[in-house]
Order: C-alpha cells, then sequence, then structure tokens
C-alpha cells in the first residue's frame, strides 16, 4: 500500500484518536487547568507507543518539577548513520473564553462540513498528531519496521505561557534531542489552494520608558514654559523613533539585519495577495504604511519595527486641569528579524533615549524579559529542500514560502541543539487559533501528515547534504 492510501484507510482512526486529545482542556495559563495538562501529556504518551513508537514518556520540567510537562519520543532508523529528525510542537492550548461566542463547546470536538472544531484543533494537536499517522504511513508504503530517518519528537506543554521551561529541558537533555534537522509542526500555509512553508519568524523585544522632571505636578500658569515638561519630552523621543521613509532610527538597529533575498522577495509577491482585504480584516485600516521600499508582505515578514504599545502621564480626567505633570510613561515592542539580537536592541534604545532627552528630565529604560530572538531557514538549505519537495509531492503542485510575523521559541531550538529549522504545517489564517470556534480542514491535516511521511524518505535521500549543513 503507498503513502496515499495508507493515510485514507486510517483516517477515521486518526480522527477518533484527535478527538479524543482536544476533549482534554489542556490549558497551560490557567492553574485550575494544570492537571489536564499533565494529562494531557500522559494521552500522547501512551498513544505514541501504541503507535509504534519504541520510546515514548513523559518528561517533566522545572527545577524542582513544577512546571508543566512535555513529552518525548522516539524511534530510531534501521540504517544509524541516517539523519535524525527532531519534531518539536505543543500539546497545551489557549483560554477558550469567550465561551458565548463559540458555536459548540470548545472542548467537545465536533467533525463537521470537512472541520474539526474544538481549541487546540489546529493550534497545535492536530498539526502535532499527524506525524504519528505519517510515521504509521511511511512505514506502510516502504514495508520496513522503523522509519527511514531516526524520528524524535518534543511536544512541549508551556507554548502558550512563554515557554519558561523549554531552555532548560533542552540543555538538560541535549544528547537525547541530538538531532540532524528540527521540523516546526507549529505552522501556517498561505492557503488550502496555495501551500507554501514558512522560512522564519521574528523575534521580539518589549520595553518600558519612565521619563522623570520635577517631584511633583506643577502650576501651568507659574512654570509652563520655564520647566521641562516630560510628556513633551517623551512626545519628541516617541516621534523620532522612524525616519521620513518609515526606518527605525535607534543607532546601530539595522547593523546586524538579514536583508531578503531576491529570491523571497520573488516568492512574497507571487502569493494572491489581496492588499485591500487585508486591510479591512486589520480592524479596517485606512493605508497599508511602513518602510520604504518594501512590500506589505515583506515588512510584517522580513523587517523589524518599532512599536509604540502605549503612552500615559499627566491628567486624563473629565474637564481641564492646568499642569506641568512630573512623569511621563511609554510601552514600546519590537519585531526582529534574522542574525538581530534583543540584548543588542535594549543598548541601542538606552543610547537613543539618553541622545534625546533634555537637560532637566531623567529617563530610564527598563526591558522586563530577555526577549524572543528571530529564527530563520535559508531556502536553498538541503533540509528545506527536502522539506518542500515533499509538500509538493503531497499536494501535487508547486510550494511555495513564507515567514511569519509572530515570535515563537524556535529560536532556542536552533541555538542550542545546533541544528537548523524546517516548517512544516498545514494551519491557516482562518482556523481561528486563539479565538472562539478554531477549527481545522480534515483533509489538509492528512495531507500533513503524507508530506511527513515524503519528508523522512526525502531527508533520508537527502542525507549527505543534511548531515553535512549541520
Amino acid at each position: 500500500m503507498d503513502v496515499r492510501g495508507c493515510i485514507e484507510e486510517n483516517s477515521a482512526g486518526f480522527f477518533d484518536a484527535l478527538s479524543q486529545w482536544l476533549a482534554i482542556p489542556s490549558i497551560s495559563a490557567d492553574p485550575a487547568h494544570h492537571g489536564d495538562v499533565r494529562r494531557s501529556a500522559e494521552w500522547l504518551a501512551s498513544y505514541l507507543r501504541q503507535a509504534g513508537f519504541p520510546v515514548a514518556e513523559v518528561l517533566q520540567t522545572g527545577a524542582d518539577g513544577s512546571g508543566l510537562p512535555a513529552v518525548f519520543a522516539q524511534w530510531p532508523a534501521a540504517d544509524p548513520s541516517a539523519p535524525a529528525v527532531l519534531v518539536y510542537g505543543h500539546h497545551d492550548v489557549q483560554p477558550a473564553e469567550p465561551l458565548d461566542e463559540w458555536d459548540s463547546p470548545p472542548f467537545r470536538p465536533v467533525q463537521r462540513d470537512g472541520q474539526v472544531l474544538a481549541r487546540g484543533a489546529s493550534d497545535d494537536k492536530g498539526q502535532v498528531l499527524f506525524h504519528a499517522l505519517g510515521a504509521r504511513a511511511s512505514l506502510a508504503a516502504g514495508g520496513g519496521d522503523a522509519p527511514p530517518v531516526t524520528l524524535k519528537l518534543l511536544i512541549e506543554g508551556e507554548e502558550e505561557s512563554g515557554s519558561a521551561n523549554l531552555p532548560a529541558l533542552l540543555e538538560a537533555n541535549r544528547e537525547r534531542l541530538a538531532c540532524d534537522v528540527i521540523v516546526i509542526s507549529d505552522a501556517m500555509m498561505w492557503a488550502p489552494d496555495v501551500p507554501s512553508m514558512c522560512t522564519g519568524m521574528r523575534g521580539l523585544a518589549v520595553a518600558e520608558i519612565d521619563l522623570r522632571g520635577p517631584d511633583r505636578d506643577l502650576h501651568s500658569g507659574s512654570f509652563g514654559g520655564a520647566v521641562p515638561n516630560p510628556l513633551h519630552a517623551l512626545a519628541d523621543l516617541l516621534a523620532g523613533l522612524h525616519d521620513a521613509d518609515g526606518r527605525v532610527a535607534l543607532p546601530g538597529f539595522y547593523d546586524k539585519v538579514l536583508p531578503v533575498s531576491a529570491g523571497e522577495r520573488e516568492m512574497f509577491a507571487r502569493l494572491p495577495f489581496d492588499e485591500q482585504a487585508w486591510l479591512d480584516e486589520a480592524g479596517h485600516s485606512r493605508a497599508a504604511v511602513g518602510e520604504a521600499g518594501y512590500s506589505t508582505l515583506e515588512r510584517i515578514w522580513a523587517r523589524p519595527t518599532a512599536e509604540v504599545n502605549g503612552m500615559w502621564g499627566g491628567y486624563t480626567g473629565p474637564g481641564g486641569k492646568t499642569i506641568i505633570p512630573s512623569r511621563a510613561h511609554a510601552k514600546l515592542s519590537f519585531r526582529l528579524v534574522a542574525n538581530q539580537e534583543p540584548a543588542d536592541v535594549a543598548a541601542a534604545l538606552r543610547e537613543y533615549a539618553a541622545q534625546r532627552t533634555p537637560p532637566g528630565i531623567e529617563a530610564t529604560v527598563a526591558f522586563g524579559e530577555p526577549g524572543v530572538r528571530a529564527c530563520f531557514s535559508p531556502v536553498d538549505s538541503a533540509a528545506v529542500a527536502a522539506a518542500r519537495q515533499a509538500m509538493e509531492r503531497a499536494f501535487g503542485r508547486e510550494v511555495l514560502f513564507t515567514r511569519e510575523g509572530g515570535s515563537g521559541p524556535e529560536a532556542d531550538l536552533a541555538a542550542i541543539l545546533g541544528a537548523p529549522l524546517v516548517f512544516l504545517g498545514v494551519g491557516l489564517g482562518s482556523d481561528r487559533m486563539h479565538a472562539p470556534n478554531e477549527k481545522a480542514e480534515m483533509a489538509l491535516l492528512l495531507k500533513g501528515a503524507e508530506a511527513a511521511a515524503y519528508l523522512w524518505e526525502e531527508l533520508a535521500a537527502a542525507a549527505g547534504d543534511v548531515t553535512a549543513a549541520r
């Protein structure tokens, strides 16, 4: 039986199992559901053992085991020299509120009109589980009892709440997780009829700026025009974050930015992007703006940004209050691209604030978190080429490239394990991830399983190039 036939034959059992898993409300952000996150991990480990993985176990996280559990599974290749591939995903899910906006209960999965509807259907349980189906199909087609690559899975339980314990988990299990390629199964395609591969995700740095002037609010009639006003200084500082071409004005901000290649720009331009429809979905925004010389897709996927998330200070109540405020505040976020480091952005923002803060005003710049590094997979790498070929075999058409504007733990995986990333995902922007009525397209989950089965073949065939690239 070929790969596609095996997947079709086992599809009903696959969706029954997925529904069982989706019924577990594994909400990592809610302490009341931490027991469910543990139950979800135990369910997955048991399922993977039944699916044939010789090793499938729950890994505790946190220094004292107080973190939420991950699942590790391994199926060695018959050939010990075959590449080792690690699939990363997560089994925790977002909170389901507001509950009254769901058409059916979020943890009572429903199969309707070719879709699975439940929290976690697309993000990320459906996209994790199709790898087990793909492994079975690969074995059925090859007639063996071991996959063509050593297949490892690491499915964490804290992704939706920040992956706080993931770096330590990776460090503690570095030898077990050693691999030649990391496959990310928490990703999206452009459209059902436009298969695509993500090649990178932006990083993130968040900051708060506090400006302090006089020790107390002052009467604007007695002191206005004669002492520095923190709100005036803040407005000037924020207005200067970008130059006339929309470029971020922090010193050295672009020094390490990896340019968008001509090949990627050509691929982005071939995507059927309707900018007006995109603006309508973006809260009925009235115009597309940003860094000059780049398209909207390039701006949100492959270029770094600075955004003012909030600003406040002085009097904002009803009526007037004629004061010179004592303090002014702002929250900022920076989306970063490949080769940029959050620590470098922090240093640049502090330098920028020091340069633009007038005499009599004291500026404090705070970064509450270490930030998230960007990740990127070169489109001409052996691993990306293998994944693209696998997807094209499954979908029967050309696969284009995209990136994603959000941020995740993928850079930690690549840095700590020292292996390149490949994104293999079949989620859609219309899947309503993180929102009520989350769904996954059943046909696409099966295509994902088929692409995964082909990927193990493609990586094994390109073993020399894949292992040399690590």
